[in-house]
């Protein structure tokens, strides 16, 4: 049996989904102010 290493959701930011900012819907983007833009919590 062989052990994989799977990455767990709750190392990412869950306001951005770990990407560290938001689309904004009228163009550009904004950095998420929970993890200043890192997209970890």
């Amino acid at each position: 049996m062989t052990s994989m290493k799977t990455e767990t959701k709750s190392a990412h930011c869950p306001y951005c989904k770990g990407e560290g900012y938001f689309q904004l819907r009228l163009g550009g983007s904004e950095t998420c102010n929970c993890c200043n833009g890192s997209g970890r919590k």
